[in-house]
């Protein structure tokens, strides 16, 4: 298609309207969003109800396409209205105009995640109602906010409700992330994301004595010991090159703090770290090992978390889910090579996996730099109309499971 072509197009300015509204953190604007997702609905003549799981400021938006057995499983088409920071002088282009260049890139926060996905979903139920088609199974497009908080206002309360169980979900779609090349990433499982804080005790004096067991010894000790395990993980995933970064555990030091003073050894010091647990590891055995660090370090010393996720078990992605086996016809369909892997972060999918319900990340933008989170995030229009089409077969083949 051409620049014109493009800046022309109906599904391309709903989603270049859509990226203009600023729902960022730390304040993000969820309002025009649930007024923008009713016209939306209007438009596609489908009924839109907002919950509100925890409070007003944070409301879910589910438009639902109901099908003609109202016993069936669900489809659930589940994307985020939340987007992260910017900081706009590292950007080329304004962060919240999404302006097209004139080789098609629409650049925004939020064009890859994941606005752009919420509106594919829409795009390919206008298209299928258009055709006059009717499906077995309801579908149900979710707007929710908070994912990049990690969801403790959104998805995380919302699947406790009554109204989200009413939905009578059976499998999900979610976010995926973008590639490079010409495969399509599709993930399965997650990772469990534990924010491990070491809050250290210990003798505190005068800066220039050599005191035993101080905070700083400590410290320095459990330092050592979390970042040669991490050093570990980084060799393992360079010696394999089947290994992807969601195969592996992940340590990053994140916060450190403690003294007031630059000549006095303080009674407290503390370190945090963001732990991401492979799918191999046992959690009480890591656990214990955290524990047993404190003590190998001198003890005194408290651990806390922020967060604490369980293990959750994959998506089958095997004949043994029919939502696989009808998701895997579709691509098979359209010659997409498909490579399933485990999300290296955090999505609502893990807490709709967490309910025994099948859910698979997966966001159409292949030959496409990953840059979520990143400066001059964007996607380009083919990619985003080529991805409008990949959901109408993808939809047409789970819904009629």
């Amino acid at each position: 298609m051409s620049t014109n072509e493009w800046e022309n197009n109906d599904e391309i300015n709903y989603l270049r309207d859509y990226l203009r509204l600023a729902s960022v953190h730390p304040s993000p604007d969820y309002k025009s969003c649930v007024e923008f997702l009713k016209r939306q609905a209007d438009l596609l003549d489908l009924p839109a109800k907002i919950y509100y799981p925890v409070n007003k400021e944070n409301p879910v938006v589910v438009i639902s396409w109901y099908g003609t057995d109202q016993a069936a499983k669900s489809i659930l088409l589940n994307s985020h209205m939340d987007v992260v920071p910017v900081y706009p002088e590292n950007w080329t282009h304004p962060p919240f105009a999404a302006e097209m260049d004139n080789q098609g890139r629409i650049y925004a926060r939020g064009s890859q995640d994941m606005k752009s996905v919420g509106m594919q979903y829409l795009a390919a139920l206008r298209a299928l109602r258009k055709q006059g088609l009717h499906f077995k199974r309801t579908i149900h497009v979710t707007f929710v906010p908070d994912e990049e908080m990690g969801g403790r206002l959104g998805m995380k309360p919302f699947v406790e409700t009554g109204a989200f169980k009413s939905l009578n979900v059976g499998f999900a779609l979610d976010e995926g992330l973008a590639t490079p090349n010409e495969e399509f990433a599709l993930y399965n499982s997650e990772r469990s994301v534990w924010r491990v804080y070491f809050q250290i005790s210990g003798n505190a004096g005068h800066g220039s004595l050599l005191l035993p067991k101080t905070p700083g010894e400590k410290l320095f000790y459990i330092l050592d010991k979390m970042m040669t395990y991490r050093t570990e993980q980084v060799k393992r995933l360079e010696n394999d090159r089947k290994l992807k970064i969601g195969d592996v555990t992940t340590i990053n030091l994140t916060k450190i703090s403690g003294g007031v003073q630059s000549n006095v050894i303080p009674p407290k010091m503390m370190l945090c770290f963001d732990v991401r647990l492979a799918l191999d590891v046992n959690h009480k055995q890591f656990e214990c090992k955290l524990e047993k660090l404190c003590e190998e370090a001198g003890g005194d010393i408290k651990i806390e978390y922020e967060q604490k996720q369980p293990r959750i078990e994959p998506t089958a992605t095997n004949d043994t889910n029919p939502y696989w086996v009808a998701f895997k016809k579709a691509t098979d369909e359209m010659n997409l090579k498909i490579v399933p892997q485990v999300f290296p972060g955090g999505t609502d999918s893990r807490y709709i996996r967490a309910l025994g319900i099948p859910a698979i990340g997966f966001s159409p933008m292949n030959n496409t730099p990953v840059l979520l989170h990143d400066h001059d995030e964007f996607i380009a229009a083919d990619v985003y109309l080529k991805g409008i089409k990949i959901y109408q077969n993808i939809i047409k083949s789970l819904a009629d499971s």
